[in-house]
């Protein structure tokens, strides 16, 4: 599939919801969230992003994930970004690779970031993974955007790790609540400098215009079909037209959907995630898309380098590359396709 590997194993669970899963978000609180000052955030990510993160208590990432929501609901399903910006793309959890992210991109507000998904899951650190970029998008609103993955979802936290992980850290499933509650307001996808489409997955067939997008209600649970699920689950592929995606959800779509999606709405490049690619990016359809994988040696086995894209003030891209942030005790893996990709 022009380069990019499907992730084949992260496939949409089965119908029906492994667990009970509520249809839309609750209606956001009538009262004011707990308050927290430009200090107690500063001492949050003192915490959170040192080498010996510890996680953040119960009730302070409650507060959190309230202040977090406030800020998400006034931003739309194509929320406009300005350059200069640095576009990530998976980080499923892998914390340390995250640090490794911000010293080879700039750390905030320095750099301006965005995230297009996937930020739990698979790795062992999802709760210090996610808590460190909502605290980051609530200490610097205009410079972090945070999207929505295929992960950010109740239902696929509960087979892929993120709920065990806070089960285990936590002692209960609060922490797992909170998090998923705020995920149903992350934007769908971003608009950079009028151009540059960015989101998590790929098109959609029954989505022609960015106006359509901005049209949807987006909070709520991840559905199984229609224009949301596709746009955080389709795949481009070689092949013309759009096709039945072997993850279960979502599509694939030819060249010629992304160059008339990008042609009806003045679009001069498609930047999206979703796939594990073994250099880091990679370019298809006539260099009209780009997927970035931010996630080096996926899984701990998989051996890709990872990359995140920086855009300049005049829109000019270049791609940074980076391998794994060393770890003791972990050891050296080949740069190898995984048996599953065969």
């Amino acid at each position: 599939m022009s380069g990019a590997e499907v992730d084949a194993a992260t496939p949409a669970p089965p119908k029906p919801p492994v667990a009970p899963v509520p249809a839309a978000a609750p209606p956001a609180p009538s009262t004011p969230s707990i308050s927290l000052s430009n200090g107690d955030l500063d001492r949050f990510l003192e915490q959170l992003l040192s080498e010996s993160c510890k996680p953040l208590g119960e009730e302070e990432v409650k507060g959190l994930c309230e202040k977090a929501r406030e800020i998400l609901m006034e931003e739309s399903n194509v929320q406009a970004v300005s350059c200069p910006v640095t576009v990530s793309g998976d980080i499923h959890g892998q914390y340390h690779d995250l640090l490794e992210l911000f010293r080879i991109g700039g750390t905030c507000p320095d750099t301006n970031y965005l995230f297009m998904g996937d930020y739990v899951d698979r790795g062992y650190y999802s709760v210090e993974t996610v808590t460190a970029l909502v605290c980051l998008k609530v200490r610097y609103p205009h410079r972090v955007t945070i999207l929505r993955g295929n992960h950010e979802s109740r239902q696929i936290t509960q087979v892929y790790g993120f709920y065990d992980e806070c089960l285990r850290k936590y002692g209960n499933a609060n922490v797992w609540k909170s998090f998923t509650d705020m995920f149903d307001y992350l934007p769908l996808t971003a608009l950079v400098e009028i151009s540059i489409f960015c989101l998590h997955g790929g098109l959609s067939p029954s989505i022609e215009t960015l106006d359509q997008i901005r049209e949807l209600d987006r909070v709520q649970e991840v559905p199984h079909e229609g224009p949301m699920c596709d746009l955080l689950w389709s795949d481009p592929d070689d092949r013309c037209g759009w096709g039945i995606s072997p993850r279960g959800a979502g599509y694939t779509f030819g060249q010629d959907i992304s160059d008339q999606f990008n042609h009806s709405n003045s679009i001069t490049l498609i930047a999206r995630a979703h796939q594990l690619v073994m250099e880091g990016y990679n370019w298809c359809h006539d260099r009209n898309v780009v997927t970035i994988f931010s996630a080096p040696n996926y899984c701990y086995r998989c051996g890709n380098q990872a990359a995140i894209m920086e855009l300049d003030e005049n829109k000019n891209y270049t791609f940074l590359q980076f391998d794994p942030a060393p770890r003791r005790g972990e050891d050296h893996v080949s740069r190898r396709s995984p048996d599953y990709f065969l």
